[in-house]
């Protein structure tokens, strides 16, 4: 792994850039339905659609605002491929702003990955990246992913539908928001301060 391509090393991850060689990952962690369950109701992404038109978006990002885009994530003890972050501009170009999401290989679900990372990125975002605010949704029957946020600092903000082509199962009951501004952040991170999300 070039060093070039490594955005950040923590204590079990290891997060870089995507290059086109990893169209086949994507394509397999897109393939199982359990992963996909809240995406597309378990339905896989087209190997010919992440090849043409999911990895080059991925690739494009990183020519934008430095440190946000899709990062690959490597389990550090052996580099194995365990899904990815996303850590981008809600509005192109402007980095006050991110979202945070994650997509994980289901061997990796329930170990701590999806939280560490997110943590990390949250960190950096708010240390090192110039970010205000970071907000992620997900389905508002995703328990796990409702989980993740949660334990990376971000709080519930509102529910909310949108009319998709399909309607996938849960989807009634609509997406939900979570964010954090930098202010929160700092406050929970100042000395002799705690909160139950940052333990």
């Amino acid at each position: 792994m070039s060093d070039v391509s490594t955005f950040l090393a923590i204590d079990r991850l290891v997060l870089r850039e995507f290059t086109p060689a990893d169209a086949p990952l994507l394509a397999d962690l897109d393939a199982d339905p359990e992963v996909m369950r809240h995406l597309t109701g378990g339905r896989p992404t087209p190997a010919e659609e992440i090849r043409d038109r999911v990895l080059p978006r991925m690739l494009a990002a990183y020519r934008r605002p430095p440190g946000l885009g899709w990062w690959a994530a490597e389990r550090r003890s052996d580099g194995v491929f365990l899904g990815w972050f996303e850590f981008r501009p809600v509005r192109d170009g402007d980095p006050r702003e991110v979202e945070l999401g994650y997509r994980l290989r289901r061997f990796a679900w329930g170990a701590g990955y999806a939280t560490e990372g997110s943590r990390a990125l949250v960190h950096k975002g708010f240390t090192e990246l110039g970010v205000d605010r970071v907000m992620a949704t997900t389905m508002a029957v995703n328990a796990g992913s409702r989980r993740v946020m949660a334990k990376a600092g971000l709080s519930y903000v509102r529910t909310f539908h949108q009319d998709w082509p399909e309607a996938i199962e849960g989807s009634e009951h609509g997406e939900v928001e979570y964010a954090l501004t930098r202010a929160e952040w700092a406050e929970r991170h100042a000395p002799g301060v705690g909160s139950p999300a940052d333990r």
